[in-house]
């Protein structure tokens, strides 16, 4: 199937959390960073969830549980059960599963969410290549893996076992900045034995399989603040989404995104659950159109001109970005309109 490039964010007359039934949100990032919950987070999903909108909470984070992850949501302001949250270590355990009979052994490298999710799926965790596994699976471990678990794993994936990953996010992000993710400690194994995993987590189809069989959704919006997991998870799999600027994505990143890259909505947080979202007007030639503020694409740079709210200035520039840059990403230099929006 050919699908249309999207060559500009795009407006809404209503709220999101009226014109969607489902919201399937990011976490590290977009809800919280690190143990904290992310400015307006709390009020702006209580809200929504007020308006009729279901919240699922969606990571490609394997290290805790879903009944973990639900109670920290709930201490912080955000009441939520196990079966609001959806995990890579679930679709991972999931897809392992369809390749193997029930009872099968699996060396774990990661978290107890990747083993409470493999015996939901009537699969054996082991630690140990001396046990037997007849596959190896591998999730974020949190900061304090050690070392000899990467070696556990090379010795298996040597030998020819079947390889699964939860997913292959080089970074998270935490209280105290961006650290290495599960792509990282993937990495290692992929070096030591040239091997390639099978992943499940985001942006690969797995994952929203597993996000839409355990919520139901009908109309979901993905909300994320990664445009390589998050959005492109979206774009897979043929749904609207809406990247927030809590997390990793800043402007720049944004406006040079390729198709697969590129949201539908763009807003500062979780706010934009709750608000209609402006309508970006005008063509090439004339200039990208939002709120105050134009948007052209130079020979060398985009250009913007007019004044009002940053983020209207974002979405034009985002409208000249995505057109000049077609079916790749815009090559144009968009740091100068950046820095006059303070992005």
């Amino acid at each position: 199937m050919v699908r249309s490039v999207r060559t500009g964010p795009q407006g809404s007359g209503q709220g999101l959390s009226r014109a969607y039934d489902t919201a399937l949100l990011d976490l590290d990032g977009v809800v919280y960073a690190g143990g904290n919950a992310i400015a307006h987070a709390v009020e702006s999903l209580a809200a929504a969830r007020g308006d009729g909108m279901r919240l699922a909470y969606v990571t490609n984070n394997a290290l805790r549980t879903p009944d973990a992850v639900a109670a920290h949501l709930t201490e912080l302001g955000i009441p939520s059960a196990a079966e609001d949250v959806i995990t890579s270590a679930q679709a991972v355990a999931r897809l392992i599963a369809d390749d193997l009979p029930a009872g099968s052994r699996v060396l774990v490298i990661g978290g107890e969410g990747l083993r409470v999710a493999l015996r939901e799926r009537g699969l054996v965790p082991v630690e140990s290549d001396g046990d037997d596994p007849v596959a190896v699976v591998q999730g974020y471990g949190g900061p304090e893996l050690p070392w000899g678990r990467f070696a556990e794993a090379a010795y298996a994936v040597a030998r020819g076992l079947p390889w699964y990953a939860s997913n292959t996010d080089l970074t998270i992000p935490g209280a105290r900045g961006i650290a290495p993710g599960n792509g990282a400690a993937v990495e290692v194994v992929r070096i030591a034995t040239g091997a390639e995993p099978k992943v499940a987590g985001k942006p690969l189809p797995p994952m929203h399989r597993e996000t839409v069989l355990r919520t139901g959704a009908v109309r979901p919006l993905v909300v994320g603040d990664r445009l390589d997991t998050d959005i492109e998870g979206a774009f897979n799999g043929e749904v609207d989404s809406l990247l927030v600027l809590t997390g990793v994505t800043d402007g720049a990143r944004l406006l040079a995104a390729p198709p697969e890259h590129r949201p539908t909505y763009v807003d500062a947080d979780l706010r934009g659950l709750l608000t209609g979202q402006p309508e970006v007007t005008g063509e090439a030639a004339g200039g990208f159109r939002c709120g105050g503020w134009t948007a052209t694409a130079g020979p060398e740079r985009l250009e913007l001109a007019g004044d009002g709210a940053a983020l209207d200035g974002l979405r034009a520039l985002c409208a000249a970005a995505w057109t000049a840059g077609g079916a790749s990403g815009c090559g144009l230099d968009g740091g100068k309109a950046l820095a006059r929006l303070g992005l």
